[in-house]
């Protein structure tokens, strides 16, 4: 009698496809956290299913929008249920259940593969095991490395017991890119504590780089060895942050609303090295936000929308996607038919790619500012510095999301999960070749 062949679990039906299957993990997580953070065990009475809801899906897609106090209103139980949905989506639902069964002994069919695929934004099957242990060997000895130092700033302040939790809470946070905080001006008393400014910013630049560029790094050990995604998402978040860092303090240096209410010239470069770091899907602040000039915002709102690195636990149309933007238009004024970049080309479905996913994320977020701003009257540029915040999945608020209604909530939620999932699910389509059969005349189109 023949033995019937161990099928793998998980098993998927073959009518969904794997976006779908994604999306749905996503989503079912979602619920099951909000129902986690309702209960009596996680909150001290004040969080209704909305505001549950709200940040479960907030935690989930690593975005840091708030509408209750993470630190007062949930209780012990309710923060490490928070921390658990931030590490479960920022480093992947698919990355932990294929790093389960693989310890498990059981094995990993192609359905699951396929959605991990898509999950890490990946192009092929083949490095998916490594890519897994990868991910989660930096992620543990990071956030770690992390909690451990940060502790030499919340330890004293609170104890043994909670300054070591609050370490590792925001640790977490921080490296997946949440900009939780368990307190209600975020990280605003540290503002001039180095260890606060060195340690948090290094923690969400790592997550945000992407997990394929730090183990890069590690191996190659030398510029020459990089990867051309290595080098362009390397170079690309240093001018990045120099550009924002002196954009920031030059803006705001003499507003007494932010950099100006500071009490030296030492607190106002950390803050604005802080901030200039922050828009990068983080989410932390150490200065009012709503207190920032309109233009000031405007930048920072540019930075959300950029976002980190792909296959990272950051958010945005990612940095490699604006370096393809910008050396495709460099090479349209220079007439070139070809893109070259550190002694690499760059093909024409490459372009196809940063262009389909640049008009899908810029529609996704004109039309949540659009469609919040008929619901609600508060000022225009609250409003769209929250819709851009939750397509990037980064967190910072002028405090509109604590005045939204019902609807407007729902609003930001879509937004936010958008942001999270959307460009995973966009991959997946980008990644399907198709050869057309019939062939059409070259017409001619005048542009410009």
């Amino acid at each position: 009698m023949k033995r019937a062949a161990r099928r793998p679990l998980l098993s998927l039906d073959r009518g969904l496809p794997p976006p779908l299957v994604l999306a749905l993990s996503y989503f079912v997580c979602i619920f099951i956290g909000a129902l986690l953070l309702w209960s009596p065990v996680a909150q001290t009475g004040n969080v209704s299913f909305s505001d549950a809801f709200f940040t479960s899906a907030s935690a989930v897609t690593v975005t840091g929008l708030a509408v209750v106090d993470t630190g007062s209103d949930f209780t012990l139980f309710g923060q490490v249920v928070v921390a658990l949905l931030i590490q479960l989506g920022g480093l992947g639902l698919m990355a932990f259940a294929v790093l389960l069964l693989s310890a498990l002994g059981l094995p990993v069919g192609l359905p699951q593969r396929l959605i991990l695929r898509e999950d890490l934004n990946q192009p092929s099957l083949g490095s998916l095991a490594v890519i897994v242990r990868t991910i989660m060997l930096v992620a543990l000895v990071c956030e770690l490395v992390g909690a451990a130092i940060l502790a030499f700033v919340f330890v004293p302040e609170f104890g043994w017991a909670k300054g070591l939790w609050h370490a590792l809470f925001h640790s977490i946070s921080a490296f997946n890119n949440a900009g939780f905080a368990l307190y209600p001006d975020s990280l605003s008393r540290w503002v001039g504590d180095p260890i606060i400014n060195l340690v948090i910013p290094a923690l969400f630049i790592l997550g945000g780089l992407g997990f394929i560029v730090v183990g890069d790094v590690v191996q190659a050990r030398s510029w020459h060895r990089l990867t051309l995604h290595s080098k362009l998402m390397l170079s690309g978040t240093l001018a990045l942050i120099l550009l924002a860092w002196i954009g920031f303090a030059a803006l705001e240096w003499s507003n007494p609303a932010t950099l100006g209410g500071l009490p030296d010239t030492a607190s106002r470069i950390w803050a604005s090295w802080f901030q200039a770091v922050s828009p990068r899907t983080a989410g932390f602040n150490t200065i009012d936000i709503g207190g920032l000039h309109d233009s000031t915002s405007l930048m920072t709102m540019s930075l959300m929308l950029v976002g980190g690195g792909s296959t990272s636990t950051a958010g945005g149309i990612k940095v490699t996607t604006l370096i393809v933007l910008i050396i495709g238009t460099v090479a349209f004024f220079r007439r070139q038919t070809a893109l070259h970049v550190f002694g690499r080309s760059l093909g024409v479905e490459d372009i196809m790619k940063v262009m389909a996913l640049t008009t899908i994320s810029i529609f996704i977020v004109l039309i949540g500012i659009f469609l919040i701003s008929i619901a609600h009257d508060e000022e225009f540029l609250d409003l769209a510095f929250e819709a851009t915040s939750a397509f990037g999945t980064v967190g910072l608020s002028r405090g509109a999301t604590g005045e939204l209604d019902t609807v407007g909530r729902l609003m930001i939620i879509v937004i936010m999960f958008l942001g999270r999932v959307g460009p995973l699910t966009l991959g997946f389509f980008l990644a399907t070749h198709s050869r057309p059969r019939v062939r059409y005349p070259k017409g001619e189109v005048y542009l410009g």
